[in-house]
């Protein structure tokens, strides 16, 4: 079990400061440093390009390829921090490791569970081979000819995904023999390292797939326990979400094993921290599919649903703080996409956006936009579910992003 950090910090950029370094500070990991900062902390923010957008909100901002060991372990040492928060996969986890425990070093919610679900293969055979959990069929391939096989294996339709991605990059669907190839080659270039292993999987025919938002904290006592978020829904395109809802209604059965199952894998990976661990759902029945040991995309509709978001609670459990999963109301999300391919960009619609009734936004300041790039999220919340995700939609709908003149 990971200890927690100190009992007591000094203030940011003193000598007796607790200082939290983020591997990776996209949209997510901006907002755990925003609520980290709240809690009195100081944050280093490292990610492999300049101006991310937690770098924005940071103390210290750091431009590391994380893939690289040497790089890795030189940003580490010059500031020793006392908390290291992986925010991403591509990271050369084999460090956090060996690091792990020394100098009173803590990794959250610990080096294995960061390493383990870095990449599909680990956590999927951890899952279902050591754990039991159900899951889809699948099997792993290095080659094309290996993926053919695979596809045999499991059968049409399935899916094919690179052991390491995140966002539904290099994912694709394969519904008859002629998409193998086509399949393989997209895997090969949109995985976080490169061209390699894939895994394929067996489809589910599922009704819902939600995210379980499990988080492993510390209450006044100091005992561990854990706590679930009323179930996240969502709608997925290419793999990557646009949209997401909570809390998304399923049996008492399903709950019930979707709770077990969320228990034995993060009682299996340890330490403090929220884990989003996402499954398939049919009726009574439940697919155990991926874990983030970490905040997850769908989980930003917690930012207007929750008592405390997903991103307050990650920064409160891991500093050893209790925690408090309490839904405040029904709410909805909706992905805000670059649409243009522009260095700079300008945002309309602000006025027009919030003009709408108990709705939010956050625009995660992005360097660059891409067609297909999150630039920020509409938010709304609720009594009634439905109103809650056609308001989110008219938020996200109000804002144009144009490349600057």
């Amino acid at each position: 079990m990971s200890s927690p950090v100190q009992a007591r910090w000094g203030t940011p950029l003193s000598p007796v400061a607790l200082k939290v370094m983020t591997l990776g500070s996209g949209e997510l990991g901006k907002e755990v440093i925003l609520s980290l900062q709240k809690l009195g902390v100081e944050v280093i923010a490292v990610d492999r390009y300049p101006n991310a957008p937690g770098q924005q909100v940071a103390h210290h901002a750091e431009v590391v390829d994380m893939t690289d060991r040497d790089a890795l372990q030189a940003v580490i040492d010059k500031y020793q921090p006392h908390v290291i928060v992986p925010e991403i996969e591509a990271i050369a986890t084999d460090v956090l490791v060996e690091l792990e425990g020394r100098r009173g070093l803590r990794v959250t919610p610990t080096a294995r569970a960061a390493q383990l679900t870095m990449h599909r293969e680990g956590i999927r055979r951890l899952a279902a081979e050591t754990l039991g959990l159900r899951t889809s069929p699948y099997r792993f391939a290095d080659s094309l000819e290996a993926l053919r096989e695979g596809v045999e294996a499991v059968g049409l339709p399935c899916v094919v995904k690179p052991v390491m991605s995140s966002s539904g990059k290099g994912q694709s669907l394969i519904r008859t023999h002629d998409d193998i190839e086509t399949a393989w080659n997209i895997a090969q270039t949109g995985g976080r390292t490169g061209a390699g292993r894939v895994i394929v999987e067996g489809w589910v025919d599922f009704e819902e797939e939600i995210t379980l938002l499990t988080v492993r904290s510390q209450n006044a006592q100091g005992e561990i326990m854990t706590q679930f978020c009323e179930p996240i829904g969502h709608q997925q395109i290419d793999g990557d979400y646009v949209e997401s809802w909570q809390p998304q209604a399923l049996r008492p059965k399903a709950l019930e094993r979707a709770q077990a199952m969320a228990l034995a894998v993060t009682e299996n990976l340890g330490g403090l921290g929220i884990f989003g661990v996402e499954l398939f759902i049919k009726g009574d029945e439940v697919w155990f599919s991926e874990v983030s040991p970490r905040p997850h995309d769908t989980g930003l509709v917690t930012l207007i649903s929750q008592k405390q978001s997903e991103f307050e609670l990650h920064a409160r459990a891991l500093l050893g703080l209790p925690t408090d999963v309490s839904l405040l109301s029904p709410g909805a999300s909706r992905v805000i996409y670059g649409g243009v391919d522009a260095q700079n960009v300008t945002f309309e619609g602000m006025a027009n956006a919030l003009a709408v009734p108990d709705s939010d936004l956050r625009l995660f300041g992005k360097p660059e936009s891409y067609v297909k790039r999150r630039m920020g999220v509409a938010l709304a919340r609720n009594n009634d579910l439905e109103q809650a995700r056609k308001n989110a939609r008219q938020v996200a709908a109000a804002i144009t992003v144009k490349a600057a003149n």
